[in-house]
């Protein structure tokens, strides 16, 4: 057996430590950036001059973005959305994993079920047939567009059902025994001890709901119904003269069209990097016995 201090466990320790520092910074240099282009002047930032520092540190972008009103519209549409969407994912995934985990001879369908939402993973009928059905239902302009085409995340539900099949039977039994019903047993037995798991999925339903931008740009016809990150989307694509129109001289001074965009982007990311730590903790956890079959 190889000792923990032997040559190749420290150059393993070494070069996977240098590949994770490496990869870290890698999502965290552009934060940075944007983040200090925000804070900089227009002058500094149009001739190329900020890197990971603010030049010529100022708060006017974030003061000029947070008067505008199609800013905050567009944020209140992708709340709503959040808090609609995590709930309406949550919901369907729970009570979809909770028979999907159950043994063949206590639900002899299921592999037909479980068949149907694999097929469903693999395949889709593509954005045209998606875009008449959610036209043909009413639904363009509406909230309920960007949430009921993706209300039920297959790939969760495989996380779930795995982590429902790992929670020992006797559990279950001893509730049957009691005289508890299915539902009883999944909401008060199942949910309470699946929190991890489920703190672990909401995370990614929230981060798929905040991050989408193109549902948005397709469904909503109207721009004032747009959420946050199409609405961005559209000033990083389309050069935008409300800045032009509505800053003032001594404001043009400070902000610019790159200045202003990036101070909205980071304001946008905030929600998601404040939830992202406190439910961190419970990734390992969640993920690891949501993985194992039995």
């Amino acid at each position: 057996m190889v000792g923990n201090t032997s040559i190749a466990r420290k150059v393993f320790v070494f070069i996977n430590t240098a590949l994770l520092i490496i990869f870290s910074l890698l999502c965290l240099l552009p934060i940075i950036h944007v983040l200090a282009i925000s804070l900089s002047s227009s002058t500094a930032a149009s001739a190329g001059e900020v890197s990971f520092w603010p030049v010529e540190f100022n708060l006017i972008s974030y003061s000029f973005v947070l008067k505008k009103t199609e800013f905050w519209r567009s944020l209140i549409v992708t709340f709503k959305r959040v808090i609609l969407g995590v709930t309406v994912n949550m919901i369907l995934t729970i009570i979809t994993a909770y028979p999907l985990s159950k043994d063949k001879k206590d639900f002899r369908a299921r592999m037909v079920y479980v068949w149907i939402f694999v097929f469903t993973m693999l395949f889709s009928g593509g954005l045209i047939p998606t875009y008449m059905v959610v036209r043909s239902l009413g639904l363009l302009d509406k909230i309920w567009a960007l949430i009921l085409p993706g209300a039920l995340p297959v790939f969760n539900v495989v996380l779930l059902l795995n982590f429902f099949r790992s929670l020992p039977r006797e559990i279950e039994e001893s509730a049957l025994i009691d005289g508890a019903s299915h539902w009883k047993i999944l909401w008060l037995i199942y949910v309470p001890i699946s929190l991890p798991a489920i703190a672990t999925l909401i995370v990614f339903s929230i981060v798929g709901h905040w991050n989408s931008w193109f549902d948005g740009m397709i469904y909503m016809n109207n721009a004032s119904k747009y959420p946050l990150q199409t609405y961005l989307q559209t000033l990083v694509v389309q050069p935008s003269s409300q800045i032009m129109t509505k800053a003032t001289a001594e404001m043009l001074r400070h902000i610019s069209e790159r200045t202003v965009k990036s101070a909205q982007i980071f304001i946008g990311a905030i929600p998601v990097l404040m939830v992202y730590p406190f439910l961190q903790k419970y990734f390992m956890t969640g993920i690891v016995l949501g993985s194992v079959k039995e």
